[in-house]
């Protein structure tokens, strides 16, 4: 999940690896008592998204990869993969709301949580991020909207 998140964010191979292996580091590093699994899982999330948000901050890190990089991605849902490339070419905001809710199971609340925003603006992006999707793949079933 931690190697997902982070390939869907740095949209390459070498850096999504290098930003999941830091993400792990500070875990070892400074291991957080969790006493729930999922706030557990939702502090990997979080941290994940946040150390992929910083190494893109850095300009050596800011240049875009080609369609090559979406060969190495490995989904829980194989099935789908034509439909993440969709999904993958929506902004960020899109793409996390979307998987957080659809492929990881989280509710609006608690997508809310992890992504630090206010429920409405999830259900709103949610909402967003649908209508988006439903117009890139009517432009590639059809050929034009």
């Amino acid at each position: 999940m931690v190697y997902q998140i982070c390939m869907m964010l740095m949209k390459n191979r070498p850096d999504a690896e290098d930003a999941a292996q830091n993400v792990f580091r500070k875990v070892m590093e400074d291991p957080k008592p969790f006493h729930d699994p999922e706030h557990e899982k939702a502090w990997f999330i979080v941290t994940a998204r946040n150390e992929c948000k910083n190494q893109l901050k850095h300009w050596w890190r800011t240049k875009r990869v080609g369609e090559e990089a979406l060969e190495h991605l490995t989904w829980e849902r194989p099935e789908d993969g034509e439909l993440w490339e969709y999904i993958l070419s929506l902004p960020e905001k899109y793409r996390m709301v979307l998987y957080l809710h659809y492929y990881q199971g989280y509710s609006t609340l608690e997508t809310a949580e992890i992504l630090g925003k206010n429920p409405s603006t999830v259900r709103t992006w949610l909402v967003q991020a649908r209508w988006r999707l439903k117009d890139i793949l009517e432009v590639n079933e059809y050929g034009q909207p």
